[in-house]
């Protein structure tokens, strides 16, 4: 156990000599005589990857070859560079292996542990084409960003908080328990103008101060991990790879309101993220972060998980308290809002996993450190998981105002096959979507509302000319009144109205009006709906309807899909100019609707045909087209 910070202190000088290499001192490794370090991401992506048969493959040759005291093999959090999973980097030289299979670690290990030759055909290839040995330093995926909330994942071992301590993990705790007032750590977070990462960006000094202004004996600190937004994995990354950075956080913002529990609510689909939690916890009780008189001091916090079943409303943070308290999770009326009454009832605050990974940067950094980061009124930096119609999906985290191109193009590689940029959803179900002509607006709070859409927890789906955007909407309205808990009307009848007018658009029955009826619809649900699910619910139509209207026009008064996505209204023909009279289509066609031979032309018989597209998969030359559309 750490009594004091004397003990802290020396903790960390030990374990910062042992991480040198990680850090980059590779002369001061030497002199310690330092084992090698290699880094195998096993976290739940890279694990679905096949890392976990990566790292035993590596572990059985070093323990075979009896090189346990010479090679440290660790198993650590998110890298980032998800589409190239599994991950792994060897160090000294820090060199970054890419799309790892357990059948290279044998290549790896005689080439380069033992010979000290690198395999090159396993680097990262950047934009250029260039192989890049040193991923990490030299990739563009890597040079624009800084790493704040994700300062640690991917280069410590998530279960040992003694690594964590070596890279001055809690020593932001014992600077405010030594050195800071509770309402010192309060005007810290205020001036630092960190706004919440988990949807509305509202100031977290302000809420903080809201709740340590209350006189009430008992107060409650409460995380958001129940990160329900399709193609999001933020939050999941963070806790995998760096749990103690939000244990911290929390213990820290429990002495700044005067509060001595806490609760971190986590859906139970990220059973990695549950494990990986659970056991920080224990060691941080075990070491005394967590417990009775924290670094001999009179303050006390413990911390407790909560597992969700799932529930998309409870992100929202009056439910997702209501779930912790064992009822249906459901939304309540405000105010009172949760720092006056909130957890059982009492004073209570809520962030969500990437805010309260950023606290102890500040608390060590400054406020002043933090603000220089950023827009004029978003501050900091910003943690996005990149998915959809894009070369290199995975996590970035860029600094507030860094430009939609820059991560779409620069960073992750732009749009796979040579097709073109069409939009990009940000904020997930609640959010909206941003056009190309949009591509160079710097992202930040304000400058997302004012497209339409907003930052959300930070998930950013990247979509191509192949995608239809009325079925996007729809797809997006069929996940939120799916997940409506039915307590207020407009959320509870009103998502499902929007989605069937978008379900009779896209099978080529909608009407004029039915355009008109949406947006009203959607204006009107938006300003009247209960909490955040149904405020936001209609964000996809409004913003899709703002930037893509002839796109419902064409639904509706051409009866076509400019996409050739809707089923129902496309049409597939033959080129005859283009076809070669082959017959792959022919013979390809589940229900015979296609006829002719080599001298006479085929056609497609529409009444036939079921819009399966295997006549298109098939065609050698292109020639079946689906869609009026230039190039196809």
């Amino acid at each position: 156990m750490i009594k004091n910070v004397e003990q802290l202190n020396f903790l960390r000088d030990k374990m910062r000599k042992e991480m040198a290499l990680r850090r980059g001192v590779e002369a001061e490794a030497a002199e310690m005589g330092g084992r090698m370090q290699i880094l195998v991401c096993g976290v739940a992506g890279c694990q679905s990857s096949g890392s976990l048969g990566v790292y035993n493959e590596l572990k059985n040759l070093i323990e075979t070859n009896k090189l346990e005291d010479e090679i440290k093999i660790i198993s650590t959090g998110c890298m980032g560079l998800c589409a190239l999973g599994p991950l792994m980097v060897v160090y000294p030289g820090r060199v970054m292996y890419t799309k790892v299979k357990p059948e290279d670690v044998a290549e790896i290990f005689q080439s380069h542990i033992m010979e000290g030759k690198p395999v090159e055909r396993l680097f990262a290839v950047d934009n250029d084409g260039t192989k890049i040995a040193d991923a990490l330093g030299q990739h563009s995926f890597y040079t624009k960003q800084l790493k704040i909330a994700l300062k640690n994942c991917g280069t410590i071992d998530p279960y040992s908080i003694e690594e964590y301590i070596g890279v001055d993990g809690y020593q932001a705790l014992a600077k405010v328990l030594k050195e800071m007032d509770p309402e010192d750590v309060v005007d810290t977070m205020k001036e630092s103008n960190l706004r919440g990462r988990g949807g509305a960006g509202f100031p977290t000094g302000m809420k903080w101060a809201f709740a340590a202004s209350q006189q009430k004996r008992q107060k409650y600190v409460c995380c958001n991990a129940d990160e329900g937004d399709p193609g999001a994995f933020m939050d999941r990354s963070v806790l995998e790879g760096d749990p103690h950075s939000v244990i911290e956080a929390m213990a820290i913002a429990g002495y700044a309101i005067g509060s001595n529990q806490g609760y971190v609510y986590v859906r139970a689909e990220y059973p990695v993220a549950v494990k990986t939690l659970k056991a920080a916890i224990q060691q941080a009780k075990e070491y005394g972060f967590l417990g009775q008189n924290i670094l001999g001091t009179d303050f006390s916090f413990d911390l407790e998980v909560r597992l969700g079943a799932g529930a998309f409303v409870c992100g929202e943070e009056t439910a997702l308290m209501t779930s912790i308290e064992g009822h249906r999770g459901e939304p309540k009326p405000r105010p009172p809002f949760p720092a006056v009454k909130g957890l059982f009832g009492e004073p209570t605050i809520l962030n969500n996993v990437e805010t309260y990974a950023t606290i102890p940067r500040i608390i060590l950094n400054g406020a002043e450190w933090f603000n220089s980061i950023g827009t004029e009124k978003s501050k900091g930096t910003k943690v996005f998981a990149v998915g959809g119609k894009i070369e290199r999906t995975g996590l970035v985290e860029v600094p507030m105002g860094t430009t939609l191109r820059e991560i779409v193009f620069d960073m992750c590689g732009g749009i796979p096959n040579g097709k073109e940029f069409k939009a990009a959803q940000t904020g997930g179900p609640s959010g909206g979507c941003i056009p190309a002509e949009a591509l160079d607006t710097p992202i930040d709070y304000d400058n997302l509302i004012a497209l339409g859409s907003m930052m959300g927890s930070g998930g950013l789906i990247v979509m191509d000319e192949d995608t239809c955007m009325v079925d996007l909407a729809r797809f997006f309205l069929d996940f939120t009144f799916d997940e409506s808990c039915g307590k207020c009307s407009p959320c509870r009848l009103g998502t499902k109205r929007m989605y069937e007018i978008l379900e009779k658009i896209t099978q080529g029955k909608g009407e004029l009006e039915d355009i008109e009826k949406l947006e009203v619809l959607a204006r009107n649900i938006k300003n009247s709906a209960l909490c955040g699910l149904g405020q936001t619910a209609p964000n996809p139509i409004l913003s899709t309807l703002r930037y893509f209207k002839d796109e419902y026009m064409a639904h509706v008064v051409d009866k076509t899909c400019p996409a050739g996505v809707c089923k129902s209204i496309i049409k597939f023909k033959i080129d005859n100019e283009l076809c070669r009279s082959c017959g792959i289509c022919k013979k390809h066609c589940p229900v015979g609707a296609i006829s002719g031979d080599k001298q006479n032309p085929y056609i497609i018989d529409q009444d036939k045909c079921i819009k399966c597209g295997v006549c298109a998969q098939k065609c050698p030359f292109n020639s079946i087209l689906h869609r009026e559309r230039k190039g196809v």
